[in-house]
């Protein structure tokens, strides 16, 4: 394929990536072949929404050498090993998508896929050993995971998916396919357990959590709010995205600068603002799966790679009452701690996430949504083992000093 022909595919690529909710922000990978010996990828650390073909990277497969002040992504060496073990792939795409890589914390095999899901992915899905991101030894679980299936699909142990096609089109069906599979798979396993059909995976979390819920008194219900801070002000909004109060940043008052009267939510909000000088957006998420895990009154580690790198080693639980503000709103503070921690839970009320702006925040968000996922759907297999604290410690280390810039 002509270079530039093959670059212009994938900028296109990565913009579908970001729109079909597949991947969000620089998180994956796409690559395309240009012969038996090259190929072009996404560049390291870069938004898919403002790339030009002069961003994408011409990289030989053997190694892994390239050209230009520009690097690529740091997982080129999966790419080139995908191409290099199979001749007949021309598109490869690596995506931290949802689905997968709940089934990626769970480290199982899928096998015996049938009908549809057959034809365009293969009889089963093999999952690679684990391997920080970016390492040789990542690289080299795919390699044997590449030649023990012949599937176009593999998964990432606690990462994600790599999803290969003969060409563009193939490569998305592949990817949103193994999405279907990977949800089936963790319903068929919620009906051996239960005897019951799962509608949706509410359902699956539903269940974990009435089993696993301690025995405490109920925790008083709190409005979920978001915030954004500005100056010696934070501005307060709905769920739905409605400005109710606007209020002053001070502790010890409750000053109301607009709005009709003072929301006691506020002074949770408050106290991380002033806790934390380096945020300055929270997101209060009630999404199905991370309700469900605020229930549980557990503190929740890293299942995969990037809840280590962008939300912490270790997600903590605190209890917030509005009848007791000035209280509950330091603990939830504390639990929250320092800047290598980016979410806290609040027992039976969902998550506050944090950031240094709204989208950092929605990042927090994102990626605390999948691993509560990932660690409710496995409690249906007998649990999943999250990542080792030392590996998680150098992926949040990591990321907080260099990729964080790069966003």
């Amino acid at each position: 394929m002509d270079i530039l022909e093959a670059k212009k595919i994938v900028v296109e690529a990565g913009k579908q990536l970001v729109s079909s909710g597949l991947i969000a922000r620089t998180w994956g990978n796409v690559s395309c072949r240009v012969s038996d010996t090259q190929f072009v990828i996404t560049p390291s650390g870069r938004a898919y929404e403002g790339l030009t073909p002069d961003d994408i990277v011409l990289v030989n497969m053997n190694d892994l050498s390239y050209e230009g002040n520009i690097k690529p992504s740091s997982e080129k060496g999966i790419h080139a090993q995908c191409y290099l073990h199979r001749p007949e792939i021309g598109f490869v795409i690596h995506t931290h998508q949802a689905n997968a890589s709940v089934v990626s914390a769970l480290g199982c095999d899928i096998n015996d896929i049938v009908g549809h899901s057959r034809e365009i992915v293969g009889d089963h899905i093999a999952v690679s050993s684990y391997g920080l991101p970016g390492t040789g030894k990542l690289r080299k679980g795919v390699v044997a995971t590449l030649e023990r299936s012949d599937s176009k699909a593999l998964i990432l142990k606690s990462h994600g998916a790599v999803c290969m096609g003969t060409d563009y089109d193939d490569a998305f069906k592949v990817a949103h396919e193994v999405e279907a599979i990977c949800e089936k798979y963790v319903a068929d396993r919620y009906s051996v357990v239960t005897g019951k059909v799962a509608q949706s995976f509410k359902d699956v979390f539903d269940y974990v959590a009435d089993v696993k819920k301690r025995a405490e008194k109920p925790a008083p219900k709190v409005t979920p709010y978001d915030s954004i801070k500005i100056d010696d002000a934070i501005i307060l909004s709905d769920k739905q995205g409605n400005v109710v109060s606007t209020v002053g940043l001070c502790e010890c008052c409750d000053e109301l600068i607009t709005g009709d009267k003072y929301i006691s939510e506020a002074d949770m909000h408050k106290a991380i603002y002033n806790a934390r000088e380096d945020v300055s957006s929270i997101i209060h998420s009630d999404k199905d799966a991370i309700m469900a895990t605020s229930k549980l009154g557990k503190t929740i580690k890293p299942m995969l790679d990037d809840f280590a790198q962008i939300v912490g080693v270790t997600v903590r639980c605190a209890e917030f009452n509005p009848g007791d503000t000035l209280k509950t709103s330091k603990k939830v503070a504390k639990a929250l701690g320092g800047k290598s921690r980016n979410a806290v839970l609040l027992r039976e009320n969902g998550a506050i996430c944090c950031g240094s702006d709204k989208e950092e925040a929605e990042a927090a968000e994102m990626v605390m949504e999948k691993n509560c996922k990932s660690y409710l759907s496995g409690e249906i297999f007998g649990g999943a083992k999250p990542i080792g604290k030392i590996d998680s410690v150098l992926m949040n280390f990591i990321y907080r000093v260099k990729y964080s810039k790069q966003k």
